[in-house]
């Protein structure tokens, strides 16, 4: 095989498996953002919160990475809800949730890397998951296993999710508040109760995401910036509301990106990407797989 032709293939791969990780992070905040129209600024946040806690659990029991970010889902719904009911008390309920309720996003991100830097320090932590050092070799494609499988647990909580949101009652639900919440009331449905529990789904789903990256690379307390931005433009890109525009928009991002660092350098990979973001939202504004207002 041409060696120009191997180093794409294999920057495309690596790009799919980087966006399988993007769409773990982006996943939750298209839940809130897209679906709750609540801009969790600090959702990040929440997967470093649980990267570095998995670390610590694997650091102290040898169990998966992975296995422990799912084993920490449920306590992580828990803290999704309570910050969703604080934030309804003091932003939603008065209408305050536009530029108080960012700025009050924006404070729990802040505790939350100040509580991680006093709690295990600004050093990187990371979980050496058994099949991290193993790569499968296709031809002349290398596949590391410490991608390949978050990628693929990834996708598969995020499927997992969309059947839930489309098939079950609660799952449709969750869909409709945003759009309209009076309908739901005529249905004897609380929005806030919905909302809650949608939002502490969105947390859960950075738990695990938290779970994919301590596998993929080292984590400190102030890794969630890089995602920030990404994060937001996959879920714009994506069409807002939509998991499968949300994936397929963080597949292409990783693609864009990673084949941009192989043959140009990891400076142009963001400024290439977010211009990929800025031409599709030219062409439709609404993103890949939203509606159209």
């Amino acid at each position: 095989m041409d060696p120009g032709l191997a180093l794409l293939l294999n920057g495309v791969v690596s790009g799919l498996l980087l966006g399988g990780l993007y769409a773990a992070a982006a996943a939750g905040l298209s839940v809130s953002f897209g679906m709750l129209d609540v801009v969790n600024i600090a959702h990040p946040a929440f997967m470093v919160l649980g990267a570095l806690l998995v670390a610590l659990l694997w650091s102290a029991t040898g169990l998966d990475p992975l296995l422990l970010s799912l084993l920490l889902a449920p306590a992580f719904w828990a803290l999704g809800a309570a910050i969703y009911v604080a934030y309804h008390h003091f932003f939603e309920r008065r209408g305050d949730e536009a530029i108080q309720g960012l700025a009050f996003f924006f404070g729990v991100m802040f505790l939350i890397e100040v509580g991680l830097v006093l709690a295990v320090g600004p050093e990187q932590h990371f979980a050496d998951a058994a099949y991290a050092g193993t790569t499968w070799r296709l031809g002349e494609i290398d596949l590391p296993l410490r991608m390949l499988v978050p990628a693929a647990v990834a996708l598969a909580a995020i499927g997992a999710l969309a059947l839930f949101l489309r098939r079950t009652f609660t799952g449709r639900a969750i869909a409709a508040v945003a759009q309209d919440r009076e309908a739901l009331r005529l249905l004897a449905i609380d929005p806030v109760r919905i909302k809650r529990l949608a939002f502490g789904i969105s947390i859960a789903m950075a738990a695990l995401a938290g779970g994919a990256l301590v596998v993929v690379q080292p984590v400190d307390a102030w890794s969630g910036h890089v995602f920030i931005g990404r994060v937001f433009a996959i879920v714009i890109m994506g069409g807002l509301a939509s998991l499968g525009g949300c994936v397929l928009a963080a597949l292409a991002f990783g693609v864009v990106e990673n084949v941009t660092a192989t043959f140009y350098g990891p400076s142009w990979s963001p400024a290439v990407a977010f211009g990929c973001l800025l031409l599709v939202l030219a062409i439709r504004p609404q993103g890949l797989f939203g509606r159209a207002a």
